[in-house]
């Protein structure tokens, strides 16, 4: 199954989400993320906690959507609020559309100790969610039964 994560500015809650989705995933999962505004670098806290955590960060970069069109993503998650409401690329039309709202760790200001754990508490959200959706029978679930197990998955966890 092909993942795209969008988030306005691409450099921590769908960099996250392509990388821990790409690491549970196995093979199973060819995940990919983009901005609809990206700044073109990754927030460094993004990379620093993902390799402490024994998650590869090769390969990602903070890029635009449209990047992705040939890609052809089977299920487009949004996981910023700005970007759900944005009006998205004609192309998306043929990927399921499902918003899984994330709060923003790479904006919080407080101690180092306080900056790590909102970062790790978004990285084990989206490591439950993954999960859940692996535990699903996607093979052979339709696209409106997937659409709305994936909903029920974002709105539990």
């Amino acid at each position: 199954m092909k993942i795209l994560y969008i988030c306005t500015h691409n450099r921590c809650r769908s960099i996250l989400g392509e990388a821990i989705s790409n690491h549970l995933g196995k093979g199973k999962l060819e995940a990919r993320s983009a901005g609809s505004s990206p700044v073109g670098e990754v927030h460094p806290r993004s990379i620093q906690y993902l390799q402490e955590k024994g998650i590869s960060t090769e390969g990602l970069i903070s890029q635009s959507w449209d990047e992705h069109e040939a890609f052809e993503p089977d299920v487009v998650f949004t996981v910023c609020d700005s970007a759900a409401k944005e009006t998205c690329p004609v192309w998306f039309g043929k990927s399921i559309q499902v918003h899984w709202g994330l709060p923003d760790p790479s904006k919080l200001e407080g101690t180092e100790q306080e900056i790590k754990s909102a970062f790790y508490a978004v990285m084990a959200t989206i490591e439950q969610r993954v999960k859940a959706m692996l535990a699903l029978d996607l093979e052979n679930m339709s696209e409106v039964e997937l659409k709305q197990a994936l909903e029920r998955i974002g709105e539990q966890n």
